[in-house]
């Protein structure tokens, strides 16, 4: 099935529903068919082979996705916080282009592309009709990885996996024409595009975010009767701050999905207090996988923080079971199959499971991707990811995750953020270094390494304990352990 195909099925089912922007003015379901067709011609003839998108999310990038599926082109998202002359060789990997960039960026692109216009000049220009011309098996979409760990890949997702991800992950015009969609990440991100595509499926309206503050998202829920939101644990984070303990005056919102980095357990406890009434879902996938591949939903959120079990507890700490169509299994070093609650390697295979790389093939033989994550299931099989596999200390000879430390850590009070990593040592091979921000009533360095020791084994406790006013994290709410192991080397 092409994207194409999702967009003709809404078309019919409900083609005046208002699905992107404001409800009045908005572009209606059939509007964002004919823009597709109207771009797809566009970019026929340019002579473009890819779409790259240069601009923050709005409604210019759902009529770019379908433009370029119409066109049987990828559409390329590029991070437009990154240096010009990165983006420059981005736009160069993928020429020929018609590129769709703010004006800011346009400058620093040089002669890159075959055409160049801006997010208004798309929406003046895409008028008219063409022919579908994309296939199941093609690229729609290339997207650069966030690359935390290493440099960034292209990842390549064909038609066939993001239909697949939509049709077994959503019901199609399940949505009410009340319901209205809040999407803060953007468009580079995998959850930016899984959101457009499903949310059009399902028949809800979208609105988007393009500058995250909490003020604005609150009144944005607020004005435009939002009912389901999107958002990163960082911004989730900077809600709860800046609510401080009072509960937001939203009486539309009715359900928050969090996701693209480990959300902090003091963090989802507290919104879960403020937030009363509304579902939380917590969504763990990768750009590989064309989005999630775990859901925890509302109801497990609400039987963990109200358990006194201990192991029910931990699932608020979990990203849940696998969706529909998705096979997991949990691998040792040598590729042997690990049992429940034996941590090792995340390899994941379904129709939805892209694990392809501009020029060369991520999965084996067998469909099975490698996910690079560590984790274990649970016995009653709720997917626990402990981290990055290269993020793992060795120290000793033992190894050692930086998320259990960190969890530990952040129950302090005195804690209000933590980083772990491991440096070079002569004697032990790599030493545990944990970067904290500290919170209103500080502890001592020692007073905190005691707090692991008494939870943790002595051989996890941090052997330094460096004290950092913030931590580096992406813009995505991802935390860049590179950075951090430079910034505590500079700070000790």
């Amino acid at each position: 099935m092409n994207l194409s195909l999702l967009l003709d099925m809404a078309v019919s089912g409900f083609g005046e529903r208002v699905v992107v922007g404001d409800r009045e003015g908005g572009i209606t379901a059939a509007d964002l068919a004919a823009r597709a067709g109207g771009g797809a011609a566009l970019i026929a003839g340019s002579g473009a082979r890819s779409v790259v998108y240069l601009a923050r999310n709005g409604p210019a990038f759902p009529v770019a996705l379908f433009a370029a599926a119409n066109a049987g082109v990828p559409l390329v998202p590029l991070n437009y916080r990154l240096a010009p002359e990165r983006l420059r060789n981005m736009v160069v990997a993928n020429e020929p282009a018609l590129i769709i960039a703010e004006e800011r960026m346009v400058a620093g692109l040089g002669k890159a592309g075959a055409r160049v216009l801006t997010p208004g000049e798309w929406l003046e220009t895409t008028t008219g009709e063409a022919p579908v011309s994309g296939h199941d098996d093609d690229p729609a979409l290339v997207l650069y990885t966030s690359g935390t760990t290493a440099e960034p890949k292209a990842a390549v997702l064909r038609h066939e996996h993001l239909t697949s991800y939509v049709l077994s992950t959503m019901e199609f015009a399940s949505a009410g024409a009340d319901e209205t969609s809040l999407v803060s990440v953007p468009p580079y991100h995998i959850a930016g595009v899984a959101n457009t595509i499903t949310n059009l499926y399902a028949g809800r309206r979208v609105v988007h975010v393009p500058d995250f503050t909490p003020e604005h998202w609150l009144d944005t829920v607020r004005r435009q009767g939002i009912t389901n939101a999107l958002v990163v644990p960082t911004m989730l984070a900077r809600l709860v701050e800046h609510l401080d303990g009072s509960a937001p005056e939203v009486p539309s919102l009715r359900a928050v999905a969090y996701g693209g980095a480990p959300m902090p357990g003091p963090v989802i406890e507290r919104a879960l207090a403020l937030f009363d009434g509304v579902d939380f879902v917590n969504a763990y996938g990768l750009t590989e996988t064309s989005s999630t591949i775990a859901l925890l939903g509302p109801q497990d959120h609400r039987q963990a923080i109200a358990s006194g079990d201990p192991a029910v507890r931990a699932r608020l700490r979990s990203a849940g079971r696998l969706v529909p169509g998705v096979e997991a299994e949990i691998r040792a070093e040598d590729g042997a199959v690990l049992g429940a609650g034996r941590p090792g390697i995340l390899w994941v295979r379904g129709p939805q499971v892209s694990g392809e790389y501009r020029g060369r093939a991520a999965a084996d033989g067998s469909g099975w991707f490698c996910t690079r994550d560590e984790a274990y299931f649970d016995e009653d099989g709720y997917l626990f990811v402990l981290g990055r596999a290269d993020d793992t200390i060795i120290r000793g000879g033992e190894n050692v995750a930086p998320s259990e430390i960190e969890e530990v850590l952040r129950a302090h009070p005195s804690v209000a953020d933590v980083a772990v990593v491991g440096l070079p040592d002569e004697e032990w091979g790599q030493r545990i270094v944990a970067a904290v921000v500290p919170g209103a009533d500080p502890a001592s360095p020692e007073q905190l390494r005691e707090h692991v020791r008494a939870a943790l084994r002595s051989s996890k406790t941090p052997d330094t304990v460096v004290f950092v006013e913030q931590l580096p994290y992406t813009d995505l709410g991802k935390l860049s352990r590179r950075a951090v192991a430079q910034l505590v080397q500079e700070v000790n």
